[in-house]
């Protein structure tokens, strides 16, 4: 079935992925297809370990393969052939407050312990993978002229519409929309559903950056009470029959700020309320890369019928490469495109091009493996040392970036987080995740940066101060 060549100039890696790749698109292995093992195949082959390794995590990042824990690897089910778009398609046009928040978070980027931020430290990112994607383009002398396609650089649509895929998310790449991050994705979505004075569903507590931004648009905020389960389901409910909302925006996956993920039955109501009381959802899944766990989501079980799906590669590439997504219904999408074309053009086709060669390379799938692990490892610890505190600590996701936590002698964070700053530390104060902001012993703590002991003696010497 596939034939090697040892004396020939092509590496036999590059053999392996192609001959693969041959076989896939020719339909000789198709969908579901178990492939030999590694050793399997290095055998048969007679080639290393290490080749066979290196080639079969270069298809997987192509969208060839899948792995499977414990199973092995598999043909991967991709998007049908006339749902690609051709090489050659033509181009067409597309019809402590929050404020305060998001200015001090870049503000004391200086503050040596980030405790509570947003973002992964420099080290636990996919810097390799950036660099080789970066020599990669240099290499290929990329045309920086013109202002690229409007829905964003077509190859990483196309391989965003088959992880979609792997998700149990039938779309086409002209479903995808790229954006400038996860939060112009959700500023778009915002302009186009909202205006000024509509109610507006959030999880509360909830993301910070879309608050401040839907507060910005004049919405009003109706949270909903967020639980480690997912959501306080009787008072979602009061809550549509009473302020009739036009959309709910949601994070049902290791939520920030509270690290929490919702089950699977409330997915599913949270789908059968906006189906009876007529809303959409906005479903912002940009830490799922984290998710060591393969779930449903709300886009997975509704086929963005109702749903918009938001996600982003800044997180765990690079937050300075702001490459983000949306995908939605074929006509909502192309008023989300024809929006950004009117308050932006397009986004940076060479900021794409350098996530898609990062992402295709073939280290992508390790890179995920260590940093899901070392995030579980961050998480266990910190944890540990919190509860020992005393903090009582609202779930234990053991994945994701957060934890969500109070103390009972500190109940107010903002005035905690006012004094770490002057300890040269960065806190998440709780009221700044919360629809109505009032004062609030939670804190939000950032499982990454906790590993310095000075964070934990200024915590238990406030503690001691207080009791």
């Amino acid at each position: 079935m596939l034939t090697l060549q040892s004396q020939s100039t092509v590496p036999l890696v590059t053999q392996i992925v192609d001959g693969l790749r041959r076989l896939i698109d020719e339909g000789a292995l198709r969908a579901g297809t178990k492939v030999p093992s590694i050793r399997q195949f290095a055998h048969a082959h007679e080639v290393s370990v290490f080749t066979v390794v290196e080639a079969f995590d270069r298809l997987v990042a192509l969208g060839y393969l899948v792995s499977r824990p414990h199973s092995g690897f598999f043909v991967r089910k991709r998007a049908a052939v006339e749902n690609r778009e051709p090489a050659g398609a033509a181009r067409a046009g597309y019809r402590f407050d929050s404020a305060w928040y998001l200015r001090k978070i870049f503000e004391n980027r200086h503050l040596t312990m980030k405790a509570g931020c947003g973002w992964l430290p420099s080290d636990w990112l996919f810097e390799d993978g950036v660099r080789r994607s970066l020599r990669a383009l240099a290499a290929d002398h990329v045309d920086l002229g013109g202002y690229g396609d409007p829905k964003g650089f077509p190859p990483l649509r196309e391989f965003i519409r088959d992880a979609m895929a792997e998700q149990e998310i039938a779309i086409a790449a002209e479903q995808v929309l790229l954006t400038q991050g996860s939060s112009q994705a959700l500023d778009l979505v915002a302009r186009r559903l909202i205006r000024a004075g509509d109610a507006v569903l959030v999880d509360d507590p909830g993301y910070a950056n879309l608050l401040f931004s839907l507060r910005f648009a004049g919405a009003q905020l109706v949270g909903v009470p967020r639980t480690p389960q997912g959501y306080d389901l009787p008072a979602l409910e009061r809550l549509i029959i009473e302020h009739r909302p036009k959309v709910f925006f949601t994070q049902p996956r290791l939520q920030s700020p509270t690290g929490s993920t919702a089950q699977l039955a409330h997915l599913h109501r949270v789908l059968q309320l906006a189906e009876k009381h007529d809303f959409l959802v906005v479903e912002n899944d940009i830490y799922v890369d984290l998710d060591p766990e393969p779930r449903p989501s709300l886009a997975s079980l509704d086929q963005l019928s109702r749903v918009v799906y938001v996600g982003s590669y800044s997180k765990t590439i690079s937050p300075n490469l702001r490459v983000g997504y949306l995908v939605a219904h074929p006509d909502l999408l192309e008023d989300l495109a024809q929006l950004k074309m009117i308050s932006g053009l397009t986004s940076s086709e060479f900021s794409e091009r350098l996530v898609f060669g990062a992402l295709t390379e073939g280290r992508w799938r390790k890179h995920l493996k260590a940093l899901r692990e070392r995030l579980a490892e961050a998480h266990q610890r910190v944890a540990g040392r919190l509860a020992k505190l005393g903090f009582e600590l609202f779930t234990e996701p053991k994945a994701g970036m957060f934890l969500w936590a109070r103390h009972p002698a500190l109940p107010d964070a903002a005035e905690l987080s006012n004094q770490a700053a002057a300890s040269d530390i960065m806190l998440g104060p709780g009221h700044l995740f919360t629809a109505d902001m009032a004062p609030t012993g939670w804190m939000r703590f950032n499982v990454a940066y906790c590993g310095d002991e000075r964070l934990f003696a200024f915590l238990d010497q406030r503690i001691r101060t207080l009791l």
